[in-house]
């Protein structure tokens, strides 16, 4: 499955949001050696119940527009 996310890096908490087709994830982490990147992964593991490695960044690794794969079957 193919989704975009857009990712609002330095928010006070972390928060996932549903809006059509359209994620939208809050995180503290801040754009910062790949950190905001990270929690984009694991929030969505959690979220979708899979293993982080089945969680691409396929587009947008350094923009908050993200294109993210998610393959597998859950964890």
């Amino acid at each position: 499955m193919r989704c975009a996310v857009s990712v609002k890096p330095g928010s006070k908490a972390e928060k996932l949001e549903i809006s059509g087709d359209k994620i939208l994830i809050r995180t503290p982490k801040r754009a910062h050696d790949g950190e905001a990147n990270d929690a984009v992964i694991k929030i969505l593991s959690k979220h979708f119940h899979v293993a982080k490695g089945n969680i691409t960044i396929l587009r947008g690794k350094t923009s908050r527009e993200k294109l993210v794969e998610i393959i597998g079957k859950p964890a």
